[in-house]
């Protein structure tokens, strides 16, 4: 895990960078509750098969805007290269904002995988390291530690460094799962996918019927035992008001005190009825789309005579 200080050192690195097809980037950030945090560490790996860290490098920035720039300029805003990160909208507050180009984040990749097939408590980057790569015994007390201090101790580095091995190893497992849950549409087995909808389907009806009925008996005993809260459940209560005033009384309105309400009205059917022919007096922006239902055929088993 070579720590590199010097800013030529890290400028040679960063121009080597340049040729990289993908960065698996991690940052440390100092004093990142104040007002006022300051870039510490750009960790950076080139190879998602490095388990050891020999090919992650720190790159100590703290205090050296040049050395930041020159790895926006060079890195974040280059199209070409592929930057890695975990909650990458963080980072990015330091690393060219919007203006980086090719971003990708594997807190975002993970949200999109289903459910079901990645059933987690929460997406920290911990988690999806212990529960899609099988790393053990992951440390995370450095996190909040002072990135500000100079010398860095050795905990802080090694934690710095296997943030990036977590980084590869997760961003290559879901890469994997997002391959094998989107296949192409093209080549799906309809026969298969069938068959375990219609499994699903079944147990889903009875689920979600308990689920409903056991959400309605919790719901109706806080109330009646007056408790807005359980260890389990927190109840609220809400009330919305609709406000509703005759179409005549409003165009009156709009008419007589001048008041400019100039806004498009989605032409229901009912109202298309309504205004009739008079409808081709209108300015009439027609937005056609297109939606798609899916709906299981019904089939009635008949009992040969």
């Amino acid at each position: 895990m070579p720590y590199l200080t010097s800013a030529r050192e890290i400028s040679s690195l960063v121009a080597e960078y340049t040729n990289s097809p993908t960065l698996w980037i991690d940052t440390e950030v100092a004093d990142y509750k104040s007002k006022n945090p300051r870039l510490s560490l750009i960790q950076v790996l080139d190879d998602a098969k490095d388990m050891s860290g020999d090919r992650v490098y720190l790159l100590d920035v703290l205090d050296q805007p040049d050395i930041v720039g020159d790895f926006i300029s060079q890195i974040m805003l280059n199209p070409a290269i592929e930057k890695v990160f975990h909650n990458a909208s963080y980072d990015l507050k330091f690393l060219g904002n919007k203006k980086a180009q090719n971003i990708t984040c594997t807190l975002e990749m993970a949200k999109k995988i289903p459910y079901y097939i990645l059933p987690l408590s929460n997406y920290q980057l911990k988690t999806l390291a212990v529960e899609l790569c099988k790393f053990n015994n992951i440390q995370k007390q450095e996190q909040s530690s002072n990135w500000g201090k100079r010398p860095l101790s050795e905990e802080q580095i090694e934690y710095a460094c296997l943030d990036c091995i977590y980084l590869a190893q997760v961003h290559q497992r879901l890469i994997e799962l997002k391959e094998e849950t989107s296949p192409d549409p093209a080549t799906e087995d309809l026969i298969s996918l069938a068959a375990r909808y219609q499994q699903v389907e079944q147990q889903y009806k009875l689920l979600n019927s308990e689920f409903e009925h056991l959400q309605e008996r919790v719901k109706q005993a806080m109330q009646a035992q007056n408790l807005s809260e359980t260890p389990d459940f927190k109840l609220t209560s809400y009330e919305r008001e609709t406000v509703k005033v005759p179409f005549v009384e409003l165009a009156r309105l709009v008419q007589t005190e001048g008041i400019n309400l100039d806004f498009p009205i989605t032409v229901t059917k009912k109202l298309k009825t309504d205004l009739g022919e008079n409808i081709q007096r209108l300015s009439v922006d027609a937005e056609k789309t297109t939606s798609w239902r899916l709906a299981p055929k019904q089939t009635d088993d008949v009992e040969d005579e």
